[in-house]
C-alpha cells in the first residue's frame, strides 16, 4: 500500500492558479508511488476561488477544501489545512506556482531517508525590484538579531513535515503563529532544500512591505524578549549620557554663562518622548499579544469543508 502525502495549499484570491497548481501536481505524482490529497485553504477570498474549488473538487476524489468565514491570514491558513491533514507527511506550500511541484519527489526522497521535516531555501530572484530584496534581507537579518532563532535568508512556507511533527502542530494554539520560527525551534532531524523560484503565473504577490514586517514583528515577538533587554539597555546608556551634561551645567551656572537654544531644547524633549513611545510599543506589543491570546478565541472559523471528520 503506498503511503500517502498530504499537501496543504492556501488560496486567498487565487481563481485563476487553482486548475494550474492542482494539475501540476497531479503530474508530478504520476511518477512515483504514493498516494497523496490536496487540501485548499480558502482564505476568505473575495473573487471567485472558492468556486474554482468546489468545481475542480466535484470532478476529483482527492481534493478537499476549507472554507474560512473571513481572511484569518497565510500563517493560520497552513495551521489549518495541517489540523485537517492525516497523511503520513504533510507538504505546505503556495498556490502561486512559485514554489515548483517538480521538487516534490526530492522531499520525499530526503523523508524516506529519515529526515522528518524538509523545508526549502529560495534562491535570491533578481528578477524581483531591488526594493523586494532589500526587505527581505531586512527581515531575515532583523529577526535573527532580535530573537533566539535562526533562520536561514529565503526559509520558504514550502516545507514536508513528518504526521509526528505534524501531530505536535495541532496542540498549538497561537493566535498569530510564525510557522517558519516555529519549525526551527520544533527540533526533529530536518534537511534544506534550495531552489529557484518559478514565475507566479497569475496574480500579484500579497506579501508587501508592511505585510513583511509585520510578520517580522510577529517572529521576533513569539520567540524572544531580547526587545525588551534592548529597552531597558538603551535607557542606561542614555541615563549614563545625561550624567555627562552635568559637569557643562555646573560650569555655566558658576562663570553665568546664558544657557541658550529652544530649538536643541525641544529637539532633546522630542527626541526622549518619541524613545518612550517606541519602548512603550514593544511593550504593549507583548501585553497585547498576551491580552489576545488569554481570550481563548478560536484562531480560524472554518464555514464549509467537505472533509469528513476523522
Amino acid at each position: 500500500m503506498n503511503k500517502l502525502v498530504s499537501i496543504v495549499i492556501p488560496a486567498y484570491n487565487e481563481a485563476d492558479n487553482i486548475f494550474v497548481i492542482a494539475e501540476s501536481i497531479k503530474k508530478v505524482f504520476s511518477t512515483i508511488n504514493y498516494d497523496y490529497e490536496i487540501i485548499l485553504v480558502d482564505d476568505g477570498s473575495a473573487d471567485h476561488t472558492l468556486e474554482k474549488i468546489k468545481e475542480y473538487a466535484s470532478t476529483t476524489y482527492n481534493i478537499f477544501f476549507l472554507e474560512f468565514s473571513k481572511n484569518f491570514g497565510h500563517q493560520l491558513a497552513v495551521k489549518a489545512g495541517m489540523d485537517h491533514a492525516f497523511g503520513d507527511c504533510v507538504i505546505s506550500m503556495d498556490c502561486d506556482m512559485q514554489h515548483p511541484p517538480e521538487l516534490i519527489p526530492q522531499m520525499l526522497q530526503k523523508w524516506q531517508e529519515g529526515f522528518e521535516v524538509v523545508y526549502t531555501i529560495r534562491e535570491e530572484d533578481k528578477n524581483l525590484s531591488k526594493g523586494k530584496r532589500s526587505s527581505s534581507s531586512l527581515f531575515y537579518k532583523t529577526l535573527n538579531w532580535l530573537s533566539d532563532i535562526d533562520l536561514e535568508p529565503g526559509a520558504a512556507d514550502f516545507r514536508l513535515l513528518d504526521q509526528k511533527v505534524v501531530s505536535v502542530f495541532r496542540n498549538f494554539h497561537e493566535n498569530e503563529p510564525f510557522l517558519r520560527g516555529l519549525v526551527k525551534w520544533l527540533g526533529f532531524k530536518q534537511f534544506a532544500i534550495r531552489y529557484n523560484p518559478a514565475a507566479r503565473f497569475s496574480g500579484n504577490s500579497k506579501y508587501t512591505f508592511k505585510k513583511m514586517l509585520r510578520l517580522a514583528l510577529h517572529g521576533v515577538t513569539s520567540f524572544s524578549i531580547k526587545p525588551l533587554y534592548s529597552a531597558v539597555y538603551l535607557g542606561f546608556i542614555l541615563s549614563f549620557a545625561s550624567v555627562l551634561y552635568i559637569p557643562y551645567i555646573i560650569y555655566a551656572f558658576v562663570n553665568h554663562v546664558e544657557v541658550s537654544g529652544w530649538a536643541s531644547v525641544i529637539m532633546t524633549i522630542v527626541f526622549f518622548g518619541g524613545l518612550q513611545l517606541i519602548i512603550l510599543g514593544i511593550i504593549g506589543i507583548y501585553v497585547g499579544k498576551m491580552f489576545m491570546q488569554t481570550k481563548n478565541r478560536p484562531n480560524y472559523i472554518i464555514r464549509s469543508t467537505n472533509i469528513q471528520q476523522k
